[in-house]
Formats: C-alpha cells, sequence, structure tokens
C-alpha cells in the first residue's frame, strides 16, 4: 500500500513539475528584467519576415511606457540592417503604449523589407503587451 501511494505522489510530482515547464515555456514572450516588462517577439513574429528571414525583437517597457527596442539575432544583410536599427528602434522610446501602437513610422529606403517586419514585430509586440499585462 505504501509502495503504491509513494507511486503515485511521485507520478503526480512528475506531471506537475511538467506542466509548470510547459506554461512557463510557452509564455517566454513576457519577462521581467530590471523592473521592465520584456517582450520577445521571437515567437510572436515568426511569421513576420524581413529581406532575409525573422527579424525578433525585445521590447522594454516600464509604467506603461516604451524604454527601448533591441534587434535580436538575426539574417538581414547587416548593412541594411544597421540602417533600420539606426532609424527606427528609438521611435518608439518614450511613447506610452497605446501611442506607440498608434504611431505611423515609414520604412528606411533601401531596407523597405527589414524596416517593414520590424515595424510588424513592434505591433505585435505591443499587441502581447496590452492583451497581456
Amino acid at each position: 500500500m505504501k509502495k503504491t501511494l509513494i507511486k503515485t505522489v511521485s507520478c503526480c510530482s512528475l506531471i506537475v513539475a511538467a506542466l509548470t515547464l510547459t506554461s512557463w515555456a510557452a509564455d517566454n514572450v513576457m519577462t521581467k528584467e530590471d523592473g521592465m516588462t520584456v517582450i520577445n517577439t521571437t515567437t510572436l513574429g515568426k511569421s513576420v519576415e524581413g529581406y532575409n528571414g525573422n527579424t525578433p525583437l525585445k521590447i522594454y517597457i516600464q509604467k506603461d511606457k516604451v524604454v527601448k527596442i533591441e534587434a535580436l539575432k538575426n539574417h538581414e544583410t547587416p548593412k541594411y540592417f544597421a540602417l533600420v536599427k539606426k532609424a527606427l528602434l528609438e521611435k518608439w522610446n518614450g511613447k506610452k503604449v497605446k501611442d506607440a501602437k498608434a504611431l505611423k513610422v515609414d520604412a528606411v529606403t533601401g531596407a523597405t523589407y527589414s524596416s517593414e517586419a520590424v515595424i510588424e514585430n513592434v505591433k505585435l509586440g505591443l499587441d502581447y503587451y496590452q492583451k497581456n499585462k
């Protein structure tokens, strides 16, 4: 009887641990870092493609304002993506999330696909934040 009870408890513990890990892994989109909420668009924007593939971002939000946006590893042409980073990533800084979502940002000439992918990832990330904060 004791062995059956121990096996049952052990089995239940493993199931609970697996479910906990699964739910944590599923929501690695929104995390906390240095007192800020960080939205990682790697999985959110997996279908959003620039010129050479995905353009994931991290969006840092504090007190419902965008603090900064950081480009993550991607396969865009470095020369052109540098233009996108310089021209676009700071456009949303300091803006309230609702205002940042409404912001009309133009693509960078010569890096249109990359720009549009970054803009779409920002929108996806800010939408996710508003729905899940």
